[in-house]
């Protein structure tokens, strides 16, 4: 009985390093596919399919010899890590997108209400004005505050943007973030 195992062998059996015995590491891999198999389920709570794809993307890496083994362990000490760093990284991939889906789910599905005709005014004014404001402050204040502001950077990564050292970037945003307040706040009806 053929197994999905011996289907990966025989087609990525002959690729690769040719340092690599595939003969020998096919061998291997038969005999330690039971207990492997039995660590990607426990790995990945007792689900067939995902411990199935798990082991599926392990034996060709190690097949087409993207994952090598060093000998510093066992081999099935070494495929078990493997394997949990798979399984592992796919609960993280699989959290990701059922994160993203009920995002986006939630904002196709959901309409936004209309802002009433004032809302819309005043939320055009306030723009108007920090935008003005902003265009009045020193070019690096004005850039310093955009990339944390606007851009969702932290000061310190502003500063390797800006090419400068991170004092200075505190600085200027300090500075920047008090000039802009008294100019808003000069601007005030």
């Amino acid at each position: 009985m053929a197994t999905a195992l011996d289907a990966l062998i025989a087609v990525h059996g002959t690729r690769g390093d040719e340092r690599v015995d595939h003969a020998q590491l096919a061998m291997q891999l038969q005999a330690l596919h039971p207990q492997c198999y039995g660590w990607a389920l426990a790995c990945c709570d007792n689900r067939r399919e995902d411990a199935e794809d798990v082991l599926q993307d392990v034996y060709v890496g190690v097949l087409d010899n993207g994952m090598r083994f060093n000998g510093r362990s066992t081999l099935r000490t070494w495929l078990f890590g493997v394997i949990r760093r798979t399984a592992m990284a796919r609960l993280r991939r699989d959290r990701l997108h059922a994160v993203l889906r009920a995002t986006f789910a939630a904002r196709i599905d959901t309409p936004a209400p209309a802002p009433s005709p004032d809302h819309a005014a005043l939320s055009a004014e306030l723009h108007e004005r920090t935008r003005a404001a902003l265009g009045a402050l020193p070019r690096r204040q004005r850039q310093v505050l955009l990339l944390v502001f606007y851009h969702d950077l932290t000061i310190a990564e502003a500063a390797g943007v800006m090419d400068i050292s991170l004092g200075s970037a505190r600085v200027h945003y300090d500075r920047g973030k008090k000039r802009l307040g008294t100019l808003l706040a000069s601007e005030r009806p």
